[in-house]
């Protein structure tokens, strides 16, 4: 269940993440409120999670599945370039995520 949590957790990251860019510098009211929403969610379902797995695993899987996340929506989204590079940089995140995952 925690690790479900976690998953939650990291979703809403990408939520708030992608949130920010809705927002205008937090001059719109309905992103604004949904983005800050989505931090609050975030970060007590981040805590929810911890209190039964490592905390370094934890964090390093939810800042991952928000980072890969934010990286693939503003590549679909906002027309942010795919090159192969970055693709290859997500996978190795990809990578570390799944291992945590094993060893957690």
């Amino acid at each position: 269940m925690a690790w479900f949590t976690l998953l939650l957790a990291g979703i809403l990251e990408i939520g708030w993440a992608i949130g920010l860019k809705y927002t205008d510098g937090f001059t719109r009211l309905t992103p604004t409120v949904l983005t800050v929403g989505s931090m609050i969610l975030s970060v007590v379902l981040l805590g929810i999670a911890v209190r039964s797995l490592p905390l370094g695993t934890a964090y390093a899987v939810w800042t991952g599945i928000g980072t890969v996340g934010t990286v693939i929506l503003g590549i679909i989204l906002f027309a942010e370039p795919a090159t192969a590079m970055r693709l290859g940089c997500i996978g190795l995140i990809v990578a570390g995520i799944a291992g945590l995952k094993l060893v957690g």
